[in-house]
């Protein structure tokens, strides 16, 4: 409301054409639909067209898989586009401010964001729904406090939204709870110090990000000579045109020697060229690896060639344990396993009980967790006794065949894969 009075009171010197958009998320049933018809009285009391668009954003966010928060910001942001574009006017004014800015911060830092992530919103900047329409946001250098005492002093009335003190969000907590809490015990001018430093960031990631433009236009010098932020900027922008989620960890994979898949969904896969290019690849689906090798565990210790791996293994029952060999080693409680296990590879609908976990989970879901390539899954060895999964190469130990205070022997397990 402050913003919509701070407009109108200059419109008439910038001959600016405004047009009132509200949109009603159906979140807060009556009050919701009361913040309409004050949004609409007001505007008739300042002589302004008003434009009124809603939805069902519950509804909306769990049909698309979002948040309820990212599903109403999308909607809003299509309801004002498309106004936008009805009135033929190319920019959309929104009231954020300098403690949204601060607020925004510690949202992008506790999900991992970059540096153009954390140098939070922009002064002006497209639409995130039609990159004709420019969105501007006059109002980000003020602080919420400044903004009320211009609410009040000018007599421009206003709701509060009930949601904001809602501790269903990530953001509200943020708000209310560790804001308040960083003021009161670690830095009182905890907003202007946020807002140096989101310059500071922003500035220098806009730098980088011009740097891989550039570098994406002439190609010079080699991608492995790039600074490593210039690296993982070039990446971003070119997963950007591809509708690849540029997560930290898909950057990472893409920055190592070039000529690795990358999976990064169904039948997809990137590539990264010698020349710092990226592809997007359709792979045909892979089959399950059918190989196994039943053993019967009656000597004492034995070793065994499975899967490009060499396995060994040996039995004790005191607590001393001799050097082995250099390899990756596992100890299990030799009893619950008993004198037959079978080795094979990953295979549909296997589950697994990591150690530490209360039940077991689908291995796929763990090789995903674990950012375990498609082609890499299916090469991973796994054991078996009495048809439960103990031993997944690479993965922790099964919970069940963990050892105890009760355990009389254990089964020493260890595995060397062969250089390549």
């Amino acid at each position: 409301m402050t913003l919509l009075f701070a407009l109108h009171m200059l419109a008439k010197k910038w001959r600016w054409k405004i047009v009132v958009v509200h949109f009603n998320h159906q979140l807060r049933g009556r009050t919701g639909d009361a913040d309409e018809k004050f949004v609409r009285r007001t505007a008739a009391i300042l002589g302004l067209p008003c434009v009124f668009g809603q939805a069902d954003v519950k509804r909306f966010a769990q049909k698309s898989k979002l948040s309820v928060e990212m599903a109403a910001r999308k909607l809003r942001h299509e309801c004002f586009a498309r106004t936008a574009r009805e009135w033929s006017i190319f920019t959309v004014a929104l009231a954020h401010h300098a403690d949204d800015q601060v607020e925004l911060f510690f949202l992008r830092m506790l999900r991992g964001a970059g540096g153009e992530g954390v140098a939070g919103m922009k002064w002006r900047s497209p639409s995130p729904v039609n990159s004709q329409t420019t969105l501007v946001r006059p109002l980000l250098g003020f602080s919420k406090t400044e903004i009320l005492a211009f609410a009040q002093a000018n007599k421009i009335s206003f709701r509060d939204d009930a949601t904001n003190f809602s501790k269903d969000f990530l953001r509200n907590r943020v708000r209310n709870e560790l804001l308040p809490l960083l003021r009161k015990n670690y830095q009182p001018g905890l907003a202007k110090t946020v807002l140096r430093l989101m310059e500071i960031v922003g500035a220098e990631a806009e730098v980088a990000g011009q740097l891989a433009k550039n570098w994406l236009n002439r190609r010079r010098p080699v991608f492995g000579k790039l600074s490593v932020a210039v690296q993982r900027r070039v990446l971003q922008l070119q997963l950007a045109q591809l509708n690849v989620a540029a997560d930290f960890d898909l950057v990472e994979q893409l920055r190592e020697p070039a000529g690795k898949l990358v999976s990064v969904g169904s039948g997809l896969s990137i590539s990264r060229g010698p020349g710092g290019g990226l592809k997007l690849l359709e792979q045909q689906a892979m089959e399950f690896n059918p190989n196994e090798l039943k053993l019967k565990m009656r000597d004492r210790a034995g070793d065994v060639e499975f899967g490009g791996a060499g396995l060994s293994w040996r039995y004790e029952t005191d607590k001393k344990t001799l050097p082995l060999q250099k390899s990756a080693r596992e100890f299990f409680d030799a009893d619950k396993i008993g004198g037959k296990i079978t080795l094979r590879h990953w295979r549909a609908g296997d589950r697994f009980q990591p150690i530490g976990m209360k039940a077991a989970v689908k291995l796929q879901d763990l090789f995903t967790n674990a950012r375990i390539p498609r082609a890499r899954r299916r090469q991973l060895i796994v054991a078996a006794a009495a048809g439960r999964i103990f031993w997944v190469e690479g993965l922790r130990i099964s919970e069940k065949f963990k050892l105890t205070a009760h355990t009389r022997r254990r089964l020493v397990w260890h595995w060397r894969r062969s250089k390549r």
